[in-house]
């Protein structure tokens, strides 16, 4: 394994852990100022810009998501979902911009209000170096059910 792999690798749990955690502040600081976090809908190749998304924010939106969460005034968020998730099937590649493109396979288990629902799906992350670690300038998480309908995602997924 590679030094890189295994930077990388310890990043990606790191966000695991700080989304089910729910400590947000903590997680958008692994952002980039011009982040774009997109979740889509019907398809993987969908086209956020003429098709809906599930999630597709850029920081400023992402800053609202996670004040939103913290306020205590989001209903779907009352009680906040308790989660727990495996991340595997870590592939990197180097970007031609220096950026490393990095795709993993998770499994959520989410839990709120005595109901327990299961996503899957793969996360592709573009990551730049910063220091000895990295930030998140582009997600983009490829629901295993992105087109059936979802009872609520509100949380970090």
């Amino acid at each position: 394994m590679s030094a890189d792999q295994s930077k990388v690798e310890s990043f990606l749990y790191r966000e695991a852990r700080l989304m089910d955690e729910n400590a947000y502040d903590e997680w958008l600081s692994l952002w980039t100022d011009d982040a774009l976090y997109w979740v889509p809908c019907n398809r993987d190749d969908s086209d956020p810009a003429r098709e809906i998304s599930a999630i597709y924010d850029d920081r400023a939106r992402l800053q609202g998501r996670i004040d939103r969460l913290k306020s205590g005034v989001a209903y779907a968020q009352d009680p906040k979902s308790r989660m727990r998730r495996l991340i595997s099937n870590i592939e990197i590649e180097k970007a031609d911009n220096g950026e490393l493109i990095v795709s993993s396979n998770f499994m959520l288990v989410e839990l709120r209000r005595s109901k327990q629902d299961l996503f899957a799906g793969r996360s592709i992350h573009r990551l730049r170096s910063e220091g000895d670690s990295f930030r998140i300038c582009h997600k983009k998480v490829l629901l295993v059910n992105n087109d059936e309908v979802i009872d609520n995602l509100t949380f970090l997924v």
